[in-house]
């Protein structure tokens, strides 16, 4: 007898008239390809619209959804891209997001998608990211809402939301590690060439310079270097030396190439590489810790904590395969 395979999980996506293309197509790019080189059941992904009809696309092109809302709220996943803060949401989409949470959908918002989701009631009493630059305007109209406008996403479950466009990034990736591990979820971070975790959240980026990095730029050669010895003691001025400049001249070029400390940097470097181990392995905690560069257990799982809201301990039993 011949076995079925897995029904696979479906996806839908919300395109609107008049909205931007860049977090749609990065849904596309993630959950569209198909990827059987990772010989897992990939995504079933749909573009739904509240009208078949062609829509306006930021940028002077237009663009043409198959799938109504009835397919949209019969998703597995549900995601709503940054929507016009300006403009109220219809009642069409509100009911249809209704029913989706309630037949069991996890509903996921990029940027100012989240006012969507508080439209709709899905974000009552609930924590919630948005643009850091609409954080306030979020509290103002939904104050049942509890708005967090420093992280790149919150992850309440059933309802996820991110910060601004490119946090929407952080977030789907975070979608595949949950559905698929972290192994899976490097390789398609690696494919797109963004990191497969960020630790810190929208502060460093508030109106921040974003200054080129050199290709030769002593800076990268420090983080080049660390990465290839986080078990060793690493301090400013080792990585200053590796960078052939001052302390006090590295922690100003890094900061603003980077947003945040050396130390921090490489702190999240540590966890990072403690993700797979943790997914993957039946290691004992304390000895990934010492195995990715922490001094003590105790400060494995303080920064593992900080970076990663959970222990991890419990990251461990939610994302072994």
């Amino acid at each position: 007898m011949m076995l079925r395979p897995p029904k696979p999980h479906t996806i839908s996506v919300l395109a609107f008239d008049g909205m931007a293309p860049f977090e749609l197509g990065c849904v596309v790019e993630i959950f569209g390809l198909p990827r059987p080189e990772l010989e897992v059941p990939w995504y079933d992904l749909k573009v739904c619209a509240e009208s078949l009809g062609p829509l306006r696309v930021v940028g002077g092109f237009t663009m043409q959804a198959e799938h109504g809302l009835d397919v949209l709220k019969n998703a597995d996943t549900v995601i709503i891209p940054g929507a016009n803060v300006r403009h109220p949401t219809s009642p069409a989409l509100i009911t249809a997001l209704q029913e989706a949470h309630r037949a069991g959908a996890r509903i996921v918002s990029i940027c100012s998608g989240a006012f969507t989701l508080a439209a709709a009631g899905l974000l009552d009493g609930r924590a919630a990211a948005t643009h850091w630059k609409y954080a306030d305007l979020l509290r103002i109209r939904h104050p049942e809402v509890h708005v967090n406008p420093e992280v790149l996403y919150v992850d309440d479950g059933d309802v996820l939301t991110s910060a601004g466009s490119a946090a929407g990034l952080d977030l789907l990736i975070h979608l595949i590690r949950k559905d698929h591990g972290a192994n899976v979820a490097n390789t398609v971070a690696r494919r797109l060439v963004v990191p497969p975790h960020r630790e810190g959240g929208q502060a460093q980026f508030i109106e921040a310079a974003v200054t080129p990095v050199e290709e030769d730029d002593g800076v990268t050669r420090a983080m080049a270097w660390a990465l290839d010895h986080l078990t060793e003691q690493i301090t400013v001025g080792r990585l200053a030396g590796e960078a052939h400049m001052s302390e006090r001249s590295f922690i100003r070029h890094f900061k603003r190439q980077t947003g945040t400390s050396p130390l921090r940097w490489v702190i999240s470097q540590r966890v990072a590489a403690s993700l797979t181990m943790l997914e993957s392995t039946s290691v004992p905690v304390e000895e990934i810790g010492a195995a990715v560069g922490f001094e003590s257990p105790v400060t494995f799982r303080h920064h593992f904590t900080r970076a990663m809201h959970t222990s991890p301990s419990a990251y461990r039993r939610t994302f072994r395969t």
